[in-house]
């Protein structure tokens, strides 16, 4: 297991390529996301994808949520429906996922879904800039809560990653707010952090575009 630092620029730069590496040979990344600690792998992959869940002592099948820099790489996995796009695009990046349907099968979801967001982090959007969607499962072995510590998630896996990267302690707190966004009705399946039904701020985002 390598482990390096993920908090200043130069440590992000430095662990961009060995992270690239790691996941385009189906290894599994440590990630720090807004509040926990994740397992990043490509969710394409199936070997890599049976790692994750051996990790955590998860049971198979379960769909794995996916991470994404921007809507590039949003639109490259999922169709989200055009009823929802322009609200989405004004909420994210947030911690915020949405379940919606699959362009393609992927190996992270046994159905035709798959739970996608643009995280709320500048460094680990750069991390997906670089190295493509990841899995960011929470770090835990099944049934466990997620840590917001490196040394809490590795305490609770079921065996080691390929690399860590050292984000610090995070903030912890709440999950994603997670929505099902698969037909034109919005449903909650999990709250979090984000209110979808919250009325959008139009004077705020007009001052910030203009």
């Amino acid at each position: 297991m390598t482990r390096l630092p993920f908090v200043e620029s130069e440590d992000i730069k430095r662990a961009l390529g060995a992270a690239a590496e790691a996941v385009a040979a189906g290894g599994v990344i440590l990630i720090p996301t807004e509040s926990h600690y994740g397992l990043g792998v490509d969710p394409r992959q199936p070997d890599a994808v049976a790692v994750v869940y051996s990790l955590k002592g998860r049971p198979g099948g379960q769909a794995l949520p996916v991470v994404c820099s921007d809507w590039e790489q949003v639109d490259s996995l999922v169709d989200v429906p055009t009823i929802h796009r322009v609200k989405l695009a004004r909420v994210w990046p947030a911690a915020l996922t949405v379940v919606a349907p699959c362009r393609t099968p992927v190996a992270a979801s046994s159905t035709d879904t798959l739970a996608v967001r643009i995280p709320d982090s500048d460094r680990l959007r750069a991390l997906l800039y670089r190295v493509g969607p990841l899995t960011a499962t929470s770090a835990n072995g099944h049934g466990e809560p997620p840590s917001p510590s490196v040394e809490g998630a590795l305490g609770s896996l079921r065996g080691v990653p390929d690399l860590v990267l050292d984000g610090g302690i995070l903030a912890g707190g709440a999950v994603s707010t997670l929505l099902d966004l698969s037909s034109e009705e919005a449903h909650e399946i999990r709250p979090g952090p984000v209110v979808w039904d919250e009325p959008l701020d139009l004077e705020k985002w007009v001052l910030q575009e203009g």
